[in-house]
């Protein structure tokens, strides 16, 4: 039984996994949409929304909760260019929407193994 396990394993060891949420998060947040599986879109979802969140609520905090909120998404994702772009560009453009800034389009089976591929863009108001 599955009760209280969150997340999902990806057929991947916990070091792959983390590096592969990790490169689909900083590509949303760079392209702002990404082509991939239903799973995989699944999976960083929540993760990415949070980060936004995180960054959204900062914006009015003092220097050290901003500080704060920005190693919080560091540790998260790594990378300083990445860090900046969301506090920056993305989070502005989200400051008056409560939630819900992604959204998931289903594209159909992928030719070669039949999985459900999906894009995944951050939502334009």
């Amino acid at each position: 039984m599955r009760h209280q396990i969150s997340g999902y394993k990806l057929g991947r060891t916990t070091s792959a996994r983390n590096g592969l949420r990790r490169t689909l998060i900083k590509q949303l947040f760079t392209h702002e949409r990404i082509e991939t599986t239903r799973a995989k879109a699944a999976a960083i979802r929540g993760e990415a929304e949070r980060m936004i969140t995180i960054a959204r609520n900062s914006a009015d905090k003092d220097a050290a909760a901003k500080v704060h909120a920005r190693r919080l998404v560091a540790a998260r994702l790594g990378g300083n260019e990445m860090i900046k772009r969301l506090f920056d560009e993305i989070a502005p453009r989200f400051a008056t929407k409560p939630g819900g800034y992604t959204r998931m389009l289903k594209l159909g089976p992928r030719l070669g193994d039949a999985a459900e591929m999906v894009i995944l863009e951050l939502v334009e108001e």
